[in-house]
């Protein structure tokens, strides 16, 4: 007889363990005691990743309104200056008067970084006179992003040099103004980071607002052929 012959279980045995098999298989078919764990498993992925492109939005579009509460800030600070001039003359622009202005608005930034990551370009927008033609008198930045103005320059292309300005600012919200008259234009723009990073968004997503309010009280414009701001130095020219 071989001594490595495979024993055999008696019938009744194998036909219990086939009973008992087949009860545990059908209470794991039947069995519902793990299905909400099971399903909330498979979903957590999907609701995490719609968790955080919701708060990567909603943080976007806080920083977005920062954006513009910072360009209306500039405009109605830059509209005001002079306000407080009680001398007989009327008043002019300094170059610390637009310093002021643009440090508070750094200042106002800080929490987005928006020194490193924005700019803010002050213009402010006239008409001559002479020529009727509306200018860009002069131009003041801030920030440390590089961008360039979409409406001119205070130079060669300032409305009395080359081309003639219409108006300025987006569509449908078309800035012009009246001989006499001043109006402080700011177009800010900032270089978004995301929370996550470019998992939901662009790497390089820029928001831009613009604000624009005419001067409050009187003041001296000065000859176009002038720079349009009075004293020396000056830490926001645009270079």
């Amino acid at each position: 007889m071989n001594a490595f012959a495979t024993a055999h279980l008696p019938r009744s045995t194998e036909a219990g363990i086939r009973k008992v098999t087949r009860g545990i298989a059908r209470r794991l078919v039947l069995s519902t005691s793990g299905l909400a764990a099971t399903e909330f498993a498979l979903m957590l992925p999907v609701l995490m990743s719609m968790g955080m492109y919701g708060a990567e939005i909603a943080y976007m579009t806080s920083v977005n309104m920062q954006v513009n509460q910072l360009a209306v800030s500039v405009a109605d600070n830059a509209s005001r200056l002079g306000q407080t001039d009680n001398s007989a003359t009327t008043p002019t622009v300094t170059e610390s008067d637009v310093d002021s202005v643009m440090q508070g608005a750094l200042h106002q930034g800080e929490n987005i970084d928006f020194n490193e990551r924005g700019r803010i370009i002050l213009s402010s927008f006239e008409r001559d006179s002479a020529t009727n033609r509306q200018f860009i008198h002069w131009r003041r930045c801030s920030g440390e992003l590089v961008e360039e103005s979409e409406y001119g320059n205070a130079t060669n292309r300032n409305g009395l040099t080359g081309a003639e300005i219409e108006a300025i600012g987006k569509p449908g919200k078309e800035v012009t103004v009246d001989v006499g008259l001043a109006v402080m234009f700011v177009e800010v723009y900032y270089r978004h980071e995301g929370i996550f990073g470019s998992m939901f968004i662009d790497d390089d997503v820029e928001l831009k607002q613009e604000a624009a309010f005419l001067v409050r009280d009187d003041r001296n414009l000065m000859p176009t052929n002038q720079q349009g701001v009075t004293g020396t130095g000056g830490e926001s020219h645009c270079t």
